[in-house]
């Protein structure tokens, strides 16, 4: 069922009126089954290379982080392979095998992709200063990685760094170093201080938009239940589109605005999702927080709708 944008407003509000805690939360979102209408156009292949194979990731913890932040975000790269048991389901390897399915779309065979964290880097001086700009991160990639082009780095910013475009774009980043063999790299911000109505919905409440429910964190922490979002959303594209040849929406491919394979579903974590409403999600009734997915450690996580090439639709993981 399609609902129009008064239906939509009618229920918000009803929402609104509602008591809050997971256990409404949970009628709520089994009450009120929508779907999204979308209009947007398909992602299509242009012929370039994907990132395939065995991706080995360096992580560079730019400032200050918590063990939180750390084993959140490990666990997460974790359970793109992670097999959680029938009884634990839905899990996130089941996204992640959405993901590696754009090898065969584009005629690349259907092997697995498999993602490893292989290096760990911190800086908690802040070498390169508190605002991420584009030479910030040449200078931040070149010094971590030391020359080694064999991994992918991923720089994750603490909360007190400012990340230029952070809240106007995609609250996460992935492009090319600079060089000869066009390293792909990612960048993900912690939005916990300086946009958090911006890149940290659903567990926030958005600056600006419809009325919206929100969740709580499913690791406790906003900051890095949000970043797990974005760098989810990152490494889709990074596999999907690394050197702007590979998978994205025809007429979208410019500095800022190039719609790819996570992107193409913005703000879609569950079936039956409308602006201002994840979708579907489930409550963990021991913690109250918001997930869709089942990764290792015991970890739940709240992971974001990809692009399916098979299907050419969003698909969740519920």
């Amino acid at each position: 069922m399609v609902t129009n944008g008064i239906e939509r407003q009618q229920i918000l509000r009803m929402a609104s009126s509602l008591p809050s805690g997971p256990l409404v939360l949970s009628l709520y979102l089994l009450l009120f089954p929508v779907c999204l209408a979308t209009d947007s156009a398909s992602i299509t292949y242009h012929g370039g290379p994907l990132l395939t194979g065995n991706l080995h990731l360096t992580l560079i913890w730019y400032g200050q982080f918590g063990r939180v932040h750390k084993n959140v975000i490990r666990a997460f790269v974790e359970s793109l392979h992670y097999n959680a048991g029938a009884n634990l389901q839905p899990q996130v390897s089941s996204w992640w095998n959405v993901v590696e399915s754009y090898q065969e779309v584009a005629g690349k065979g259907s092997s697995p992709i498999n993602v490893k964290v292989v290096k760990q880097v911190t800086d908690l001086k802040y070498s390169a200063g508190k605002v991420v700009t584009s030479e910030f991160i040449q200078k931040v990639l070149r010094k971590a990685t030391g020359g080694d082009s064999n991994t992918i780095p991923v720089i994750l910013t603490a909360r007190d760094v400012q990340m230029q475009g952070l809240c106007f774009t995609k609250c996460s980043q992935h492009g090319m170093l600079a060089g000869d063999h066009q390293q792909p790299y990612i960048v993900v911000g912690n939005p916990e201080s300086e946009c958090p109505g911006s890149c940290a919905w659903p567990f926030q409440k958005p600056d600006k938009g419809p009325l919206s429910i929100t969740l709580n964190p499913p690791n406790g922490n906003l900051g890095v239940d949000a970043m797990v979002i974005a760098f989810a959303r990152a490494l889709v594209e990074a596999v999907t589109n690394p050197y702007k040849t590979g998978f994205f929406q025809d007429n979208s491919n410019n500095a800022n605005k190039t719609v790819e394979a996570a992107s193409a579903c913005w703000g879609i974590f569950g079936s039956g999702a409308f602006d201002g409403y994840t979708g579907k999600v489930r409550v963990d009734p021991e913690t109250g927080g918001g997930f869709n997915g089942h990764g290792s450690r015991g970890r739940k996580f709240l992971i974001p709708a990809v692009w399916n090439p098979k299907t050419k639709s969003c698909w969740t993981l519920l």
